[in-house]
């Protein structure tokens, strides 16, 4: 493991890809499963590279692995749910990561408007066409317009991701804005 207080280097060169994952593995995320096809080619993905782009209009974007079994499930539907996970879906989200995913009939699901599979115990979820595809490295980002949302009306915490470790919220106080 390459530690965090070392030194950056005088010279410029390629990042090493470890300490790299070493070094953004210290900001929290939010952990979420992207869903997308239908019947038989329905699959989902664990992915944490997720952010809000825009409001006007309504943009998300997500990254996907080149080799990953979801690209061209969402290529070909051309579209994806984002489904934000809670903290008692932690076996959710390690079943729908790595190469062997989970099958999305072994989850409780839904329907979305336009018959993407939406995971029905999600904390919340975004569904999105799919507007835009960059090349991003060993990555492919996809941009989505937001054509449907929802939030069960349950209060629940969120799963989070944090130094490699899904983990829980720990403390309910609220720091003062600034």
């Amino acid at each position: 493991m390459i530690p965090v207080s070392q030194a950056i280097p005088e010279q410029l060169g390629p990042v090493d890809g470890r300490a790299l994952r070493t070094v953004c593995g210290h900001f929290a995320t939010g952990v979420t499963v992207i869903t997308s096809g239908s019947g038989e080619n329905a699959a989902g993905a664990t992915v944490n590279s997720f952010t809000s782009v825009s409001l006007e209009p309504a943009l998300v974007l997500i990254c996907l692995h080149h080799n990953s079994r979801l690209l061209p499930v969402v290529q070909e539907s051309g579209g994806f749910v984002v489904n934000f996970l809670t903290q008692r879906q932690e076996p959710v989200a390690w079943a729908f990561a790595g190469r062997r995913t989970a099958r999305i009939e072994e989850v409780p699901h839904h329907g979305s408007v336009h018959d993407l599979p939406v995971l029905s115990e999600a904390l919340a979820h975004l569904e999105c066409r799919l507007a835009a595809e960059y090349d991003g490295g060993d990555h492919t980002i996809l941009l989505g317009e937001v054509v449907s949302l929802g939030a069960p009306a349950g209060e629940e915490d969120p799963l989070i991701f944090f130094q490699g470790a899904m983990r829980e919220l720990g403390d309910d106080r609220v720091l003062p804005g600034r």
